[in-house]
Parts: C-alpha cells; structure tokens; sequence
C-alpha cells in the first residue's frame, strides 16, 4: 500500500485546512485508515481514523474540530480540520492499516504533509 498526503500548508489560528491522502497499491486489503502527527521531539500521535464501514475514532484534542471521511471509490481519507490552534502545528501522517492472506496486520505511512498554525 502506498499513501500521498496533501492539503497542508500555513493558516492563522482559528482558519481552516483539509488534508488529503490518496491510496494506491493493495487497496483492497486497506480496513482502516487515518491521520497521526508528529512535532519534533516528541512522538507521533494519534489523530483520527475511520474504518470500514465509516467508524470513526478522534484524539480527545480534536473531537469538535476536525472532521475524518473516506471517499471509498477514491480510495482517500480526508481530515477537515477546523478552529486550529497554534498547537496543532505539527508534521501530518496519513496511516492505512490492511490485513494480508495470512490475516496479519500490517501498518503503512505517507510522507508526511507539514501544517503550520500562526497566532
């Protein structure tokens, strides 16, 4: 599976941003999706996901704000992401999560799209 993120860019406090990730590859084995970020020093977190059959899952620091949706014939996941904070500033990693023939699951990630938020 290989993933394109995009979408990220510079915005004021309070605007607004939508990210983009297109998957390619063994799409068909793709169960889940979604968004994780990483600020330098510190770990990447969890952000969002959506699993088939549109379940969703938000960090506690996004719930309210960001919005996750999966256009299923596109094979991308996008994160509508609102009210940004300074502190959502971060490094944007677009995760697929697929299951292989032997039902193992395996974990993949884009390249990463940066978002600044300015205060």
């Amino acid at each position: 599976v290989q993933l394109q993120a995009s979408g990220g860019g510079l915005v004021q406090a309070g605007g607004s941003l939508r990210l983009s990730c297109s998957a390619s590859g063994s799409v068909l084995s793709i169960d889940k999706m979604g968004w994780y970020r990483q600020t330098p020093g510190k770990l990447r977190e969890f952000v969002a996901t959506i699993a088939n059959g549109s379940s969703t899952n938000y960090a506690d620091f996004v719930k309210g704000r960001f919005t996750i949706s999966r256009d299923y014939a596109k094979n991308t996941v996008y994160l509508q992401m609102n009210s940004l904070k300074p502190e959502d500033t971060a490094v944007y990693y677009c995760n697929a999560e697929a299951i292989n023939r032997y039902n193992q699951r395996n974990g993949y990630y884009g390249q990463g799209t940066q978002v600044t938020v300015s205060s």
